[in-house]
């Protein structure tokens, strides 16, 4: 597994993933089930890992990724899941995990042959549809590690190996984990026993829109894939709707302006990025996309342009409320200076992830507390 493998998104490790279930292939999910303290990657980080080399993702920074690549070959050879854990903070002098590496924290991580109990989860995401996924990973009871069910928020649970009354008390912190996309283990009291539940909501990339057809395109869709968007490129001249121009899109149309609200089915989770150049053009796509529900409306230009498409608007006796205006972000990006296509691209991609993750950009040396958000998913 190369650098590149390493550092792939999340969607084309789960393409890894479905390929070698297509293909029967042996292999092993690596995936963190629990963090104490600081680590590189947070619980839901996944690796696959095949014996002939091949394989996708990552779970530190490159601190385990030997170590987990050895013991996926006795996972392999014993047919069964295990859980391992590694104390990266350096506490034990015996331990030379700790010595160096990077983390400085304790990472968990379960190991498992792939196989068809996977496939659900696969096939969710590829159908966009959000699923969590309880696993056993420990516990006092009889239940096997690995043993699996799946929660659809409009079906509930569904397993044949977790018994219903351990499922009751998983439903809410399902419902929790599912709405920031995030995993946790939790732990629920039996009358047999506890039992160590990883929960790993699953979701699909949220949707990014880029309207235009410039050479400056290209860079906001190359980075906006590398971090994970599904991106559609939509050109208002026929001619430029070129995929090959746009080849790390996952589409390219053609489209009028005044059609952008009936071209797909939008919803907040669905950003736009309005970057066509002409005036006429990014108003009237302007106009479309506020009859949708999209949350955040990115426009390239300066904002004396914004205050003449606005003058347009109340001209036409269709002023732009305070409600839609927060939906705009205009000048488009963050202010990181720099005005090459690049660091444009950098700028705007950055702004998007900033929306997604409802965060506010700023330093991590002036963020008080942990670098990532926790959910609490408490079954008390």
């Amino acid at each position: 597994m190369n650098v590149s493998d390493w550092s792939l998104p999340e969607t084309e490790v789960f393409d890894s993933i479905s390929t070698a279930l297509d293909e029967d292939a042996d292999a092993v999910l690596a995936t963190v089930i629990a963090v104490e303290g600081s680590a590189y990657r947070r619980p839901g980080a996944k690796m696959l890992l095949r014996p002939d080399g091949v394989g996708a993702g990552s779970i530190t920074a490159g601190c385990l990724e030997d170590e987990v690549r050895a013991l996926a070959d006795d996972v392999l050879a014993d047919g069964a899941p295990r859980v391992e854990t590694w104390d990266l903070t350096g506490d034990d002098d015996d331990d030379v995990w700790g010595l160096g590496v990077g983390c400085n924290g304790v990472i968990t991580v379960l190991l498992e042959p792939l196989d068809g109990s996977y496939r659900p989860i696969v096939e969710a995401r590829q159908a966009n549809e959000p699923i969590a996924v309880a696993t056993v990973v420990g516990g006092e009871t009889d239940h096997r590690v690995g043993d699996r069910a799946y929660y659809r928020p409009t079906e509930g649970f569904e397993s044949d190996d977790i018994p219903e009354a351990v499922l009751d008390e998983l439903r809410e912190p399902a419902e929790a984990l599912l709405d920031g996309g995030d995993g946790e283990t939790i732990t629920v009291d039996t009358p047999t026993g506890s039992v160590e539940v990883f929960l790993d909501a699953v979701t699909a990339p949220p949707e990014l829109v880029v309207f235009g057809s410039g050479h400056d395109i290209g860079p906001v869709v190359e980075l906006a894939k590398r971090v994970d968007f599904r991106v559609t490129v939509v050109s208002f001249r026929g001619a430029q709707a070129d995929p090959d121009s746009f080849p790390a899109a996952d589409g390219v149309l053609s489209a009028s302006p005044r059609d952008v609200a009936d071209l797909r089915d939008w919803d907040a989770d669905t950003y736009a990025v309005v970057m066509s150049h002409n005036f006429l053009d990014d108003r009237l796509t302007l106009e479309q996309l506020l009859e949708t529900p999209t949350q955040y409306i990115g426009l390239m230009g300066p904002q004396k342009r914004f205050e003449e498409m606005c003058a347009d608007f109340a001209e036409e006796d269709r002023p732009i409320t305070d409600a839609e205006r927060s939906r705009i972000f205009t000048p488009i990006g963050l202010s990181l200076g720099g005005d090459t296509p690049y660091q444009i691209a950098f700028s705007i991609v950055g702004e998007l992830l900033a929306v997604a993750n409802d965060r506010r950009p700023e330093h991590l040396s002036r963020r008080e507390g942990p670098i990532h958000d926790r959910v609490d998913v408490s079954t008390d």
